[in-house]
């Protein structure tokens, strides 16, 4: 595993305020939040960017996703919607190069995000 914050998270070396773990993911609330609720979902095996991404790694990347939307879900923000986010390398916004899934509730989004 790559020596990122992330990886340092899943390794326990650091701390974070974790609300969701399997075998394979997990989440936790986003130190700089954007919205009132904002938990970052990643995978505990590293993937540093969305277009690091092979075939054999749909499953992760579906898991990575069905995990947000059952965290959402089990919030209660399914009715009034949340927005999810993978920002990819340096002008998509990604600062942490482990792959990660932004879920972001509890007020209405606008586009462009600003």
């Amino acid at each position: 595993m790559t020596d990122t914050i992330f990886a340092k998270i899943v390794r326990r070396e650091i701390p974070a305020d974790i609300v969701y773990e399997d075998d394979e993911v997990l989440a936790f609330r986003d130190l700089n939040p954007q919205a009132p609720v904002h938990v970052l979902f990643i995978p505990k095996r590293a993937i540093a960017t969305l277009d690091d991404a092979v075939p054999g790694d749909a499953a992760l990347l579906g898991k990575l996703l069905l995990a947000a939307a059952a965290y959402a879900r089990a919030q209660g923000f399914e009715k009034d919607g949340y927005r999810t986010v993978i920002n990819t390398n340096g002008h998509g916004g990604q600062t942490v190069f482990h792959i990660h899934v932004h879920l972001l509730a509890g007020r209405q989004m606008h586009w462009p995000p600003g």
